[in-house]
């Protein structure tokens, strides 16, 4: 199993390194939304370290939507879905790989990204250490209940419209925990309770959502 896991996550991964236009238009498209709300809003610093959690989710979130076509449609189009559904191997294990890979390629550039607009929103050390752990603990969600929409949606038209209907819903609760965390610690409130439930999310995504995304793409096979 961790032969699988490792030939599919080196197989994506290099795939990505080859396609590195998808990885510069997620995050091309992250910092454009981030950018451009302290245009919209205005000068006011205290309102925009007061928003700027919040508004780097959001961005993530928004983000992670725009790149969740890429974790099947290209294996769904040439064929290769059909050929790992027909290996025998365990497709858990292969979707497992893939969304690892996928966050690899958009959670990981993201988190790290967020330290410069930190430094942007101006805020202290103690907000951006929980702002950049909450994302590093939280994006996993955003690629793991993305991959059932993703699956389910695999060679509809107009896909990714309802990916994003789809999956909107599910992101809810770890944007707004995620944020939480942020926010807690600015105005002085322990943080490790929206923590906790980051990583409880994260850690139920892993368990169930592979699950699911596997018996998605059964169906779109069939």
């Amino acid at each position: 199993m961790f032969r699988l896991f490792r030939a599919v996550l080196i197989r994506d991964l290099t795939l990505a390194l080859r396609q590195k236009s998808d990885i510069l238009n997620t995050v091309f498209f992250f910092i454009v939304v981030v950018t451009l709300v302290p245009l919209g809003i205005g000068p006011d610093q205290q309102l925009l370290r007061l928003i700027a959690p919040g508004v780097v989710w959001v961005a993530a979130l928004l983000a992670a939507l725009l790149s969740l076509p890429r974790l099947f449609a290209n294996d769904f189009a040439d064929g290769t879905l059909e050929q790992m559904l027909l290996s025998g191997e365990p497709l858990t294990v292969i979707v497992i790989a893939k969304v690892f890979a996928h966050w690899l390629t958009t959670g990981i550039p993201l988190t790290v990204i967020s330290v410069v607009f930190a430094l942007m929103f101006d805020l202290n050390a103690e907000v951006t250490v929980a702002l950049i752990t909450a994302l590093f603990i939280g994006t996993p969600v955003l690629s793991l209940e993305g991959s059932v929409g993703a699956a389910l949606t695999l060679g509809v038209r107009g896909g990714s419209v309802l990916t994003s209907l789809l999956v909107l819903p599910l992101y809810i609760p770890v944007l707004i925990f995620g944020a939480g965390a942020a926010e807690a610690v600015s105005v002085g409130v322990s943080s490790s309770a929206y923590f906790l439930i980051v990583g409880a999310l994260t850690l139920f995504s892993l368990v169930v959502m592979p699950i699911a995304t596997a018996a998605a793409l059964r169906i779109a096979a069939e």
